[in-house]
């Protein structure tokens, strides 16, 4: 996990949206899909 995967599973989590969280982060929200899915398969768990 770096700061950044961190960022933006915290403004999901803020926001329980992926859209949202993507709207805060001027990202698009694949980019944020990508990024969580990330974190689920570097741990082995569902996160959202």
């Amino acid at each position: 996990m770096n700061t950044h995967q961190l960022e933006i599973f915290y403004h999901v989590a803020k926001f329980q949206s992926v859209s949202k969280a993507a709207e805060a982060l001027y990202i698009s929200q694949p980019a944020v899909s990508s990024q969580i899915k990330k974190l689920e398969s570097a741990y082995g768990v569902h996160l959202i």
